[in-house]
């Protein structure tokens, strides 16, 4: 969602220069990274959060941000201290109620030694206070808190989580949350899940949300600024609630026109992909000058110019997609991202299909036949793309094409059952490129690893007889522009700021 770069290790903790008793002499540091390759300092080694309660105040006037984060999780290894990925200051840190030692490292290292090392398996209770002006803030020359003219949105990816609370940054540490927030009375704070209750003092009203599901780290988000709020229940079941920044002028109409077909578009995709994961759905669209859309959990962020040229049903079927494709079953590293963006791209292609505007099939044909062999499209693997190229086009347009490939080989009936299966079989978990080959195999009975190397590893154009293989047309065939290309074309950037 923006720069593709590789950072270098964090440097040494410095509480780890302190004296560390000989009964903890066992005990070692937890790792300041999770050990994703794409982004080495993201996340950390050494105990598994369950759950955050995030308790808030926020001042829109001068984006001050105050909190007590109370971290349940537990150690995964003998550790004399551990990392958490943090940028505002704290004030204090206890872990099982005793005060813990802390410091700051590297870009967004917050190293906390406890008064006594931690047993591997050990329950543990981390209690974070702090505060800060987090657009004041910056990691690697970026920040990913937006200021609006009302207040604030924290929303981006692979990371946003470190300029509001400090947590096991990656996506493979999934956790349930409660986010609790009090603003000015007038103000709006939404977040992820459903509203629990709401409570007026002294001038400050508090909003209480819940995810009760798993979510990674960058799907959760928080708006903070003055919204209309509309609540609904799709036809299937599904509450959504939708907000709309009171200022946003000419996108308004198309937003709404947009957004508030969420539940509609909830209930259809459910037909392709299951049942719908999570307790809520919906959006909110703030007033920010960004140009990317998210998927955050259950509450999907959109930038107003995701609507500047009129309703835009595609972006929301997109995001909506990865409800399924990417927050249920979420990446079991970054380079995974394929099972995120590929499938969600199809969906719009299927949506395209269900509105008379081009098959998934037709679509397909005219992105192989549009890109010529020398076009370095070809040269982006969606299986393993790297950190440069995580939300290249070709990760969503040729990992569609590599879906509908997929299709073509298993025939319909396989497939569907694959779409749909997926997503209940590693539900609120993580997973693979491997994990999903091996899960289409075992559902069709054919073997795949010819067909995902040509179409998700190799980084040519697959050549003619693969391509007749897959009922795509060939390169030089004269293939007419399907109708929805215009408009999924639209969301090409919807990752890119």
């Amino acid at each position: 969602m923006h720069r593709r770069i590789i950072v270098p290790g964090a440097l040494a903790a410095a509480s780890l220069l302190l004296a560390i008793p000989a009964s903890a002499a066992s005990h070692s540091p937890g790792a300041p990274g999770i050990g994703d390759p794409y982004y080495p300092d993201y996340g950390n080694g050494g105990y598994d959060v369950s759950h955050y309660d995030l308790r808030l105040k926020y001042q829109p006037a001068t984006d001050e941000l105050e909190g007590t984060a109370t971290i349940s999780a537990r150690t995964t290894q003998d550790l004399s201290s551990f990392d958490l990925d943090f940028l505002l200051d704290v004030s204090e840190v206890r872990v099982n109620g005793a005060k813990a030692a802390f410091a700051g490292s590297g870009a967004h290292e917050l190293v906390v030694t406890p008064r006594a090392p931690l047993a591997k398996g050990t329950p543990i209770t981390v209690v974070v206070r702090y505060s800060g002006v987090p657009s004041t803030k910056s990691a690697y020359g970026f920040t990913t808190w937006h200021r609006t003219p009302d207040g604030a949105i924290a929303a981006d990816e692979p990371e946003a989580a470190w300029w509001w609370f400090p947590s096991n940054d990656h996506p493979s540490d999934k956790a349930t949350y409660d986010v609790s927030v009090a603003v000015p009375d007038g103000t709006q704070a939404i977040s992820n899940g459903t509203l629990q209750s709401t409570s007026s003092k002294l001038g400050w009203t508090r909003w209480n949300w819940r995810e009760n599901k798993p979510q990674a780290t960058y799907l959760a988000t928080l708006a903070l600024g003055r919204f209309d709020i509309t609540t609904g229940t799709s036809e299937g079941g599904v509450p959504v609630v939708n907000a709309y920044s009171r200022d946003l002028g000419d996108e308004d109409g198309a937003a709404r026109a947009s957004v508030e077909r969420t539940g509609e578009l909830v209930d259809w995709l459910s037909g392709y992909f299951g049942p719908y994961p999570f307790s809520s759905a919906g959006g909110y669209v703030p007033n920010t000058t960004t140009g990317f859309a998210l998927e955050t959990q259950t509450r999907v962020y959109y930038s107003p110019r995701q609507f500047a040229n009129g309703s835009n049903t595609s972006v929301v079927v997109h995001e909506l997609a990865h409800q399924w494709y990417g927050d249920s079953v979420s990446v079991k590293g970054w380079k995974d991202i394929w099972i995120n963006e590929g499938f969600a791209r199809y969906a719009q292609w299927l949506w395209s299909e269900h509105e008379g505007e081009g098959t998934a099939q037709e679509l397909a044909d005219y992105v192989y036949a549009s890109h010529p062999a020398d076009d370095a499209f070809w040269t982006v693997k969606p299986g393993d793309p790297g950190p440069d190229d995580q939300f290249d086009a070709a990760v969503y347009d040729r990992g569609a094409v590599a879906i509908q490939a997929l299709r073509n080989a298993v025939g319909d009936d396989a497939f569907f059952t694959i779409l749909k299966g997926w997503p209940q079989r590693h539900a609120y978990g993580n997973a693979s490129v491997a994990d999903f080959q091996k899960y289409a195999e075992q559902v069709s009975g054919k073997p795949l690893a010819a067909l995902f190397d040509t179409w998700l590893f190799q980084p040519v154009k697959p050549g003619a007889p693969a391509a007749r293989a897959a009922s795509l047309a060939n390169a030089s065939a004269a293939v007419p522009r399907p109708r929805s290309w215009a408009r999924i074309e639209a969301t090409n950037d919807v990752h890119a700021r």
